[in-house]
């Protein structure tokens, strides 16, 4: 929906309104010209139902406004005398138009001085959920939205299991831009794994069907920041064909503010040049200088002529290795038994099965029970993604005689983007250069160039793209050039190895940023093993995202704080009571 299209939709709805109103306006002592005026009429109505005026704000505020109209329409039949149960249900299940009913066909009567306390218990409890709810979908929509690290792809900067406070206000807000959606959910509705919303896109045209022509225009609120390298960001999938995460299907498409949800680092801003390196990024031709919080991992080989055990990788806290584990015959049951912990099982030449697993390994418990004899293999290489300090650990252990990063070459391709092989050989390791454009730039494109934009030019900014021999069409029409009508990112994992990122689906366009991580306020181990696995890790709780140095912990004072609440609150009761 384009701004013209927005205005007249708002006309239609004022046009219902003062059909539906008019009469109640005048017996409410009003003049019936009132409830056709847009605004002054909504201050005007909250005169009559004797509410506040600023409510007529949230009536203007997406995802806020769904929440709002209903309880306008119930004070609206409540002020004119119709209270009970049947008459509050017909107004919300007729989506307001049980008013027209009021309106025209009751004889009702206006309750100037209507108490506004609600009558029965149940109603006052209600009552409290449903302005608990309208704040906190205003403070997650536009301030501050709570959101968990699923995956590892920014191990160890932020972990599996890290829960995070994410600032919409640092960026400036995004406005929801799907406007008939539930609140406080985003893509899924939690149990019933059903849409949250209603909306659609044609995956062949990339143009919006008739539930999303109530989509809004891009808007974002004012922040106080721009996006600059080194920024943990989150922001919508650009690719995401998602309709549950962890659930993937073919030809989703979804409007850009239900799209999955991703944390990464953003290594490169609108204008640059970026490259990488045998896994280093260059930006602009200078090697990028990461953040002294970045926990950055790659995958090394260790080597040892005494075999590199997985207690040493464990001492380290390295992660994804695999463990081999012996063991001379594996009935049926057993093999069962253990499937929830191996990935396979081979049979040696000897006749031995061998095990593998990954880093966890099988857990003794179960070893016992199951009656194994197993053994462990300690092989003279292993591959284990490892930070900085894990790789010089192991370099200063007398068992270990050298650890070596793995690197894919340069001229191999392996799935980077843009996906073209024929011209663009690239893999994590080595890629680019690629420029990340700039709202306003203007590039040459031709038959060669055109697999690094055409998402853009296609997806993101909505023309039609094909490759005709040599000539490029945009709209029908040949082109040699294009000028971008927005910023992009490029956002990458900390995990180099282990991280699906813009070297795997490309820029991140700015209407896809959704905030910026600031404060970490819960942390657990185990989290994808099930609650009762899950272990606090108590020196990232309280601690904040981003700045330089070691996190500090503000967990104590935050209980010190707290405890003095209490206590205060206690003394405060006691003497109330005793005056």
């Amino acid at each position: 929906m384009n701004g013209t299209q927005w205005i007249i939709f708002i006309l239609v709805v004022q046009v219902i309104h003062f059909l539906g109103t008019w009469k109640l306006y005048v017996k409410a002592g009003r003049k019936a010209w009132e409830a056709a005026i847009p605004i002054y009429n909504g201050f005007v109505l909250m005169k009559i139902i004797n509410r506040p005026w600023w409510w007529v704000l949230l009536l203007f505020i997406p995802i806020i406004n769904l929440l709002m109209f209903p309880v306008v329409w119930v004070e609206t039949i409540r002020s004119f005398g119709k209270t009970k149960l049947l008459d509050t249900w017909l107004v919300i299940l007729t989506l307001g138009f049980y008013i027209y009913y009021v309106n025209y066909a009751e004889d009702v009567k206006y309750i100037e001085d209507r108490d506004l306390k609600p009558r029965t218990g149940l109603g006052e409890w209600v009552s409290s959920i449903v302005f608990a709810i309208v704040a906190a979908t205003f403070v997650h929509t536009y301030f501050i939205q709570p959101y968990v690290i699923p995956t590892g792809s920014l191990e160890r900067t932020l972990r599996i299991g890290d829960f995070l406070f994410v600032s919409k206000f640092h960026y400036g807000a995004r406005i929801p831009m799907t406007t008939l959606a539930l609140p406080m959910v985003h893509d899924t509705i939690p149990g019933l794994k059903k849409r949250s919303y209603v909306a659609d896109v044609d995956p062949a045209t990339y143009k919006t069907s008739w539930k999303n022509k109530l989509q809004l225009p891009y808007m974002r609120l004012p922040g106080f920041n721009t996006i600059k390298k080194n920024d943990i960001v989150v922001f919508s999938l650009p690719s995401d064909t998602l309709y549950q995460f962890f659930k993937a299907e073919k030809a989703v498409k979804k409007p850009i503010d239900k799209k999955s949800n991703y944390v990464k680092r953003c290594v490169g801003t609108p204008g640059d040049s970026l490259a990488v390196i045998d896994g280093f990024v260059h930006i602009n031709g200078k090697k990028f200088q990461l953040s002294d919080r970045a926990k950055v991992m790659y995958d090394y080989t260790i080597y040892s002529q005494k075999g590199v055990s997985s207690r040493l990788l464990a001492e380290v806290d390295a992660s994804d290795y695999l463990r081999k584990y012996i063991t001379p015959s594996l009935n049926q049951n057993q093999y069962d038994a253990l499937s929830g912990f191996a990935l396979g099982a081979n049979q040696t030449p000897d006749g031995k099965i061998e095990l593998i697993t990954r880093e966890k390994g099988i857990p003794t418990a179960v070893i016992r029970q199951l009656r194994l004899s197993l053994t462990e293999e300690k092989p003279r290489s292993r591959i284990a993604n490892l930070t900085d300090e894990m790789v010089t650990t192991l370099q200063n252990n007398q068992d270990i005689d050298s650890v070596v990063r793995t690197n894919e070459g340069k001229g191999v391709y392996a799935g980077a983007y843009p996906q073209k092989p024929n011209f663009y050989p690239w893999n994590n390791d080595n890629f680019g250069p690629i420029y990340i454009p700039k709202a306003g730039a203007t590039v040459k494109i031709d038959h060669k160039t055109i697999p690094l934009y055409k998402k853009i030019i296609r997806d993101y900014e909505y023309n039609d793209v094909k490759v005709t021999g040599q000539k490029v069409l945009i709209n029908g029409k040949e082109a040699t050039s294009y000028t971008f009508k927005q910023d992009y990112y490029w956002m990458m994992g900390d995990n180099r190895d282990h991280s699906e990122d813009s070297r795997t689906w490309g820029h991140v366009p700015a209407n896809h940023i959704v905030g910026k991580p600031v404060f970490l306020w819960l942390s657990f181990d185990n989290f994808n093993d099930g609650l009762l696995k899950w272990r606090p890790r108590w020196d990232r709780i309280f601690t904040t995202v981003g700045g330089s140095g070691q996190p500090v912990s503000y967990l104590k004072y935050f209980l010190i704080v707290l405890a003095g609440w209490f206590v205060f609150d206690f003394f405060r009761k006691r003497r109330k009571k005793n005056s």
